[in-house]
């Protein structure tokens, strides 16, 4: 599975009621494609995918599938605490003809190492597709270890991690022990440039519903071997990256979003929109970015 440099973790739009809007979720992917991004990751955690039922993300996938229309690779997010429901909704998702899915850490049970080795192996065995391990110990509370990638990587159709524990010995520790053909991704936005450094693949972002074509060209650069110039796209993504993360996700994305005039501020409870001070707050940041921006956008390939 090759989901290229930058993938796009998607927000889910609704409608103020609070229904799916495929008409916004539409112009979402259009944007995405239009602006650096390689792959779409649909029922994420910045989808949202915790209030979304299990007919609302069949049917969201097929639409995404379909809307896609195979231009860049679509990878389902279809694990959660739930195992056999896991399968039952990566069946789905086959049927729905993705390229992928993703697999979170089972979040609440805290299951053991073994557990979770138990877990990712019986959903990846029952079917033929690619799947993304995806290790997020500050949502699911339990940390896929090293070794217990490794062990699953053994599993042919298991070929990427998606790195969300914020600990870059951890990722290096996989990556020392990686088999050919298995490719980390952080999935942390402001660790992309480190992670690279260490022999990553690439980010399974957020910022790239907004910036995009940045990532793409800061991940670029540092492959072309131009690190200096990737490290001052990096530098100036942080602060952004950050303010992107000041509320719980994804309200401050789908507001950095719509004043691009894409998709709409609405989420589902129990997340909520930005107060009027938040919005200030990610503007402020926002505009100190875009004169930051001026000065690497003359950087040439």
């Amino acid at each position: 599975m090759n989901i290229g440099n930058v993938a796009t973790a998607m927000i889910t739009s609704f409608h103020e009621d609070g229904s799916i809007h495929y008409e916004m979720v539409s112009e979402v992917i259009e944007h995405l494609i239009a602006n650096g991004t390689n792959a779409i990751v649909v029922c994420g955690t910045t989808g949202e995918s915790p209030t979304l039922s299990h007919d609302e993300k069949v049917a969201l996938i097929q639409f995404v599938v379909k809307t896609v229309d195979k231009r860049i690779p679509v990878i389902a997010g279809t694990g959660s605490n739930n195992t056999q429901a896991s399968i039952e909704l990566t069946k789905e998702a086959e049927a729905a003809d993705v390229d992928g899915i993703m697999l979170v850490a089972p979040y609440y049970n805290k299951p053991s190492q073994r557990g979770m080795y138990a877990h990712f192996a019986t959903i990846a065995k029952s079917t033929s597709l690619p799947v993304m391990l995806y290790n997020i110990p500050g949502r699911s509370n339990v940390n896929i270890k090293p070794q217990t990638i490794l062990e699953l990587s053994k599993i042919s159709n298991i070929q990427i991690v998606k790195e969300a524990s914020g600990s870059l010995d951890q990722m290096a520790e996989i990556l020392a022990g990686a088999p050919d053909g298995l490719k980390v991704y952080s999935g942390d936005d402001g660790l992309t440039l480190p992670l690279l450094a260490i022999g990553g693949s690439g980010v399974i972002s957020v910022a790239a519903h907004v910036v995009g074509n940045d990532m793409q060209k800061m991940v670029a650069l540092f492959k072309e071997g131009r690190h200096q110039e990737a490290a001052t796209i990096h530098q100036a993504l942080l602060p952004l990256i950050r303010a992107l993360f000041a509320t719980p996700s994804p309200s401050t994305v789908k507001y950095a979003l719509a004043k691009l005039g894409v998709g709409s501020e609405n989420v589902r409870l129990p997340v909520i929109t930005l107060t009027d001070e938040e919005k200030s707050a990610y503007d402020h940041v926002w505009e100190e970015y875009l004169e930051k921006q001026k000065q690497f956008k003359k950087i040439t390939f």
